[in-house]
């Protein structure tokens, strides 16, 4: 770890300002509907607290697009922060600067915690606007980013704040990040697999061409394997295509990593995308038009599973096909249970990406891995070998 974290940090008597992502899903009643992003953050959170500081905690929530509205206030989240807290004074501003976040942060005892309104009320945030930042940075004395998930960009709370303090810290979960991702690209054990799926090519392409000089074998799965097949001149009836990547995807077939690239050799196929659908099982040359490609077929998955299970090291982003409609999930959960198996005999398994860590649960797993990621395209343009503004802004060793 070459950049401070908060174990580095003296913060007796100090306020905290924190970075976090509480970016969570909500109910319709404004209840938190799943609470592990908040849960994530809580050793941070719980370290600053047992270490005489006080926290000044900043969080957006969903896209209001740098305007004030009710569905996207944190007060809700807030509440259920202090119900995880028991024994903290958790309190909430209605503003995430300006005259009363001032007063709330500075009236702040050892101890105790303050949650401040959604960062994105105001657009000058994501403008990584220069007064905007000064004026969160006026909240608090020492600076800590645990918001993994919005380390890729460079915004007001991640990057403008940090020129305002001379000690800017990775927070534990963000320590850990960094930590899991890190041993991926500069020495993991091997044999190193890497399981990438979801809908299309163009959002996993720079990521493919990293890990293909990285990775002993590279499985590709999901609705960018139809762009894939169309490269190689298969018919691929009504599945997912990205025209404009053909070419591209020519190219990585042809390419220095084609021989670590592993895709599907069958597939289950659909006449339309409803859990009511027909379905059959095909080898990926025999697509039919007016079918589309829906999951890997059971000879893949056994095939995946096989690699997975000799790996020593696993990444994986992205499902194996639209595992949201139960019948189509047989493929992405197979892996689930494959990813599980290879921890516990002692790979080193990390996940990263929404759809993917909700496929883990969805198969029951999701706690049987070495490393759920908090931030899917984060992750991902870690493991690009991007540098990441949110990270590249905090203080070295």
């Amino acid at each position: 770890m070459k950049k401070m974290t908060l174990r580095d940090a003296d913060v007796r008597g100090m306020r905290v300002l924190m970075r976090v992502d509480f970016n969570v899903p909500m109910n319709k009643d404004g209840t938190v509907a799943s609470d592990e992003r908040i849960r994530a953050s809580l050793p941070s959170i719980r370290h600053v607290l047992e270490g005489g500081g006080s926290l000044v905690l900043m969080s957006h929530l969903g896209r209001p697009k740098g305007k004030v509205d009710p569905v996207f206030s944190l007060a809700p989240v807030a509440k259920h922060l202090a119900g995880l807290l028991p024994g903290s004074t958790v309190r909430f501003a209605e503003d995430c600067v300006g005259e009363k976040a001032e007063k709330a942060a500075g009236s702040l005892r050892p101890g105790e915690v303050l949650l401040l309104e959604n960062l994105r009320f105001h657009e000058e945030e994501e403008k990584n606007d220069a007064e905007f930042a000064a004026r969160l940075a006026a909240l608090g004395e020492v600076y800590v980013n645990d918001a993994f998930g919005t380390a890729h960009r460079a915004h007001a709370s991640t990057a403008g704040v940090t020129a305002h303090f001379p000690v800017r810290a990775a927070g534990l979960l963000m320590e850990k990040e960094i930590d899991y991702l890190s041993r991926l690209l500069e020495n993991p054990p091997r044999p190193f697999v890497a399981v990438l799926g979801g809908a299309k090519i163009s959002g996993k392409i720079d990521v493919i061409r990293n890990l293909a000089g990285k990775v002993d074998r590279l499985l590709i799965g999901g609705g960018m394997c139809g762009t894939f097949f169309a490269a190689r001149g298969l018919e691929i009836g009504d599945s997912l295509l990205e025209e404009d990547r053909i070419e591209m995807a020519r190219e990585l077939l042809e390419g220095d990593g084609a021989r670590k690239m592993l895709l599907p050799e069958d597939a289950l196929v659909a006449d339309r995308l409803e859990e009511d659908a027909q379905t059959r099982v095909v080898p990926v040359e025999g697509v039919e038009k007016g079918w589309r490609i829906v999951d890997i077929g059971p000879k893949t998955a056994r095939t995946f599973a096989a690699e997975i299970g000799s790996a020593r090291t696993v990444f994986w982003n992205g499902p194996m096909g639209v595992f949201e409609k139960k019948p189509f999930a047989r493929g992405t959960e197979s892996l689930a249970r494959a990813l599980a198996e290879a921890t516990e005999r002692g790979a080193v398994t990390v996940v990263g990406g929404g759809d993917t860590v909700r496929a883990l649960h969805d198969a029951g797993v999701g706690s049987r891995v070495s490393h759920v990621s908090t931030g899917g395209g984060a992750s991902l343009e870690f493991v690009e070998g991007k540098e990441l503004p949110g990270i590249a802004a905090l203080s070295d060793r």
